[in-house]
């Protein structure tokens, strides 16, 4: 498996106008893109992704994503040194030039991590 990189950051949020006003506004960040309750800024490279929180009582406030060139493999790979995957990959979004595909997992102190494969 090649070393993983960080391609995104998830930011959870409770009004996404009024979070995207801020981070595009009042902190001056290339906002990229919106979708399905979602926004998506540029940090030099890496996403900053805001989104609410996906079940009620998580508590989670970011998630790290790591880029890989190929998605299944590496949850594979990583499925067969005995993690176990919270999602395994799925297709998230269909955009002009690519597919994104993510996959999540927790770390051993149960910090959701996600995977992420940009297909072209």
């Amino acid at each position: 498996m090649p070393p993983l990189t960080l391609g995104q950051i998830a930011i959870t949020i409770k009004d996404l106008p009024r979070a995207t006003a801020f981070y595009r506004d009042t902190l001056n960040l290339k906002l990229l893109f919106e979708v399905s309750g979602m926004a998506f800024f540029d940090l030099g490279g890496i996403r900053l992704m805001l989104t609410a929180a996906q079940k009620p009582e998580a508590t989670h406030s970011s998630i790290l994503y790591y880029q890989t060139p190929d998605l299944h493999a590496t949850a594979a790979e990583l499925e067969s040194k005995g993690i176990t995957l919270e999602s395994k990959p799925h297709l998230v979004a269909k955009m002009p030039d690519h597919e994104l595909w993510m996959a999540f997992l927790r770390d051993t102190e149960g910090n959701l991590l996600g995977l992420m494969s940009e297909v072209r």
